[in-house]
């Protein structure tokens, strides 16, 4: 029987591993990274306000530089890249960018349009709200780079392991954006550590 999109994305997920340890030899171009931000960005987010913004560490001076602030983790030095995923706390900014051209083209009326930034700069008035969002919003394109990673034959590793302050100061990132995890990314020197999972049973509960 023929494979279906469906079932070679099932695989794909179940495929995927946090890999630590990189073929230094192997590279990334930048049209593939390009390619793997592209699909990243089409992630769902909370009134599609896109919380996330990305610092792409490519060449071997810049990620020299992280090292030290990822605790002279190997891993960031023997990838063929970084991404360091931000989360934007200021992304009720992003309405007139979002929704101006749904206006413009007739698939949102101004009214509706007006409605919704009414409610978006609202919940921004709740720094906790907006810090939340930017965390878990931008943590979904996260994933979705790193399938879209897998999908083109490279490999990843989420890292938390890191100093978000130093970050923020040594790459002069805007007090707009939260650091939110780094991503590895290139081709295995050796395979990822043998891990599990929890039982479903025991992580779901059914009503």
């Amino acid at each position: 029987m023929a494979t279906t999109i469906a079932d070679d994305l099932l695989t794909l997920m179940g495929e995927r591993t946090s890999v630590r340890h990189y073929d230094k030899s192997e590279s990334i171009s930048k049209e593939d990274l390009t390619d793997i931000l592209e699909s990243a960005v089409k992630a769902p987010s909370a009134w599609n306000l896109q919380h996330w913004n990305f610092l792409v560490f490519h060449s071997a001076e810049s990620k020299e530089r992280l090292l030290p602030i990822a605790y002279s983790q190997n891993q960031i030095v023997e990838s063929s890249a970084v991404v360091a995923i931000l989360g934007d706390l200021e992304a009720n900014k992003n309405t007139d960018q979002v929704y101006n051209p749904l206006v413009d083209a007739g698939y949102m009326s101004k009214e509706i349009k007006e409605t919704l930034a009414g409610q978006i700069n609202g919940a921004y008035t709740n720094p906790v709200y907006a810090r939340d969002a930017a965390y878990s919003n931008a943590s979904l394109a996260a994933m979705q780079l790193m399938l879209a990673a897998k999908a083109k034959g490279f490999d990843t590793c989420a890292i938390g392991g890191f100093n978000g302050e130093e970050l923020i100061k040594e790459f002069k990132v805007s007090e707009r954006y939260v650091p939110v995890m780094l991503i590895s990314i290139g081709k295995a020197a050796k395979p990822a550590h043998k891990s599990d999972r929890i039982n479903l049973d025991q992580l779901s509960v059914w009503l």
